[in-house]
């Protein structure tokens, strides 16, 4: 029987791969098209699902994110807050998020998932009892918010794939 550890190393595998196929082969202007005003492009969708993942593991694990320590925000150059994860961004931001290639895209994201993989697996199914978020009744778990993770990455890579299949339909 899978160790609840390894279903969660399977449903982060996935979004890595959804979102490797959302972005694969898209240039930069493809990726930042939104499809409608008030829409979100699949560049915005992408950087925000890893930035999410990327703060919410470094806070559980007590290490750094990704973004900071390995030179990602420098390498993206993007107008917000070194810390901002686009948690409530207008259309406005939204469209600011371009420039960005779908390797650079794909390759946070993989940088992203290496380190959720590694923190998960110096864990064990006891460990996901531990309470996170105090803030909260009941309290959050580390469980309940691998799986909040899970559940909004996987919304909003399905999200860039359809965003991607409208795109690919336009004349």
């Amino acid at each position: 029987m899978a160790s609840s550890i390894d279903i969660l190393l399977d449903a982060f595998s996935r979004v890595r791969d959804t979102v490797h196929s959302a972005v694969r082969g898209l240039d930069e202007e493809t990726l930042a098209t939104k499809p409608d005003d008030g829409g979100n492009s699949i560049a915005w969708l992408v950087w925000h699902l890893s930035r999410v993942q990327d703060d919410h593991i470094a806070d559980a694990s007590g290490g750094d994110q990704v973004w900071l320590a390995d030179g990602w925000a420098v390498r993206f150059d993007l107008p917000f807050d070194e810390l901002d994860t686009g948690y409530g961004h207008s259309s406005e931001q939204v469209a600011q998020v371009r420039g960005l290639s779908a390797e650079q895209l794909a390759g946070y994201h993989d940088a992203v998932a290496a380190r959720t993989t590694e923190y998960l697996g110096s864990l064990d199914d006891a460990a996901l009892d531990r309470v996170v978020d105090e803030d909260w009744d009941p309290p959050v778990t580390l469980a309940v918010r691998l799986v909040s993770i899970v559940n909004d990455d996987t919304q909003h890579a399905g999200q860039a794939s359809y965003v991607r299949g409208l795109l690919s339909r336009r004349p």
